[in-house]
């Protein structure tokens, strides 16, 4: 089966969930996303995606003390991103509890950077995030768009070393309209051997169940758990 992980999104140490990444679309779903990680984790939920989205805007590490909170009073398998762009971002991040990191930004503006921590880190804790709007990675919170096409960027890191990578298209998050499986399907073809986390526009457990049946090994869903569309209830039987 499919890895399941649910997100939780961060603004003001707050869970909300944004619509195509558009700050102004903010919805606030809880104002503890502790609960929110210990209610995932009652129903047998193993990993949690944690992103600071104030960490994304202001181009550091804003949320850790919310990710120290997750990890330390529970068992979830926290991987995190926004914000990480220098080396004591990473550090804040590993040393608050995270046992993975995501990072986007670096990885187009930095890349020698991101090759170190590559190394420092190795790739089982490093996960490459390929945020892809119109064909392109989009950086710093999704408000800035590189020249650098998806494929080729996947194929350049894939060589380095990476093995893990979360691909979000951009205009599908949030929108609940369905995933990119196209867009999966064609980077599985060209990669089968990578651990590929699908991202953006699940809206019912029938969106999870397609992935899976293209041979996706994990999937990230917010919106429609916090929306009602996809009930931890439902999960449950696939854990």
């Amino acid at each position: 089966m499919i890895e399941l992980i649910p997100a939780i999104d961060i603004i003001d140490g707050k869970c909300v969930r944004l619509s195509q990444g558009d700050y102004a679309s903010k919805k606030i779903y809880n104002e503890n996303p502790l609960e929110v990680a210990k209610e995932f984790e009652s129903y047998g939920i193993r990993r949690l995606h944690v992103v600071d989205l104030d960490g994304a805007a202001s181009q550091h590490v804003v949320n850790c003390r919310t990710l120290e909170q997750i990890a330390a009073q529970t068992s979830l398998i926290v991987d995190f991103g926004g914000g990480i762009k220098t080396t004591g971002d990473i550090e804040i991040a590993f040393e608050s509890g995270a046992q993975m990191v995501t990072l986007g930004s670096v990885a187009v503006k930095h890349p020698e950077l991101f090759a170190e921590w590559l190394q420092t880190y190795g790739n089982e804790k490093i996960i490459l995030g390929a945020d892809v709007k119109d064909n392109r990675i989009a950086v710093n919170g999704w408000k800035e768009e590189s020249p650098q096409e998806l494929m080729p960027f996947l194929n350049a890191y894939i060589n380095k070393g990476v093995t893990k990578v979360l691909c979000t298209d951009i205009s599908r998050d949030g929108m609940l309209k369905g995933p990119s499986l196209t867009l999966y399907r064609s980077i599985m073809e060209t990669h089968p051997e990578l651990h590929l986390i699908a991202s953006g526009g699940i809206s019912c457990l029938d969106d999870i169940l397609k992935l899976d049946e293209a041979g996706i090994p994990a999937v990230v869903f917010g919106k429609a758990i916090y929306e009602g569309r996809i009930t931890l209830k439902d999960l449950s039987r696939y854990l």
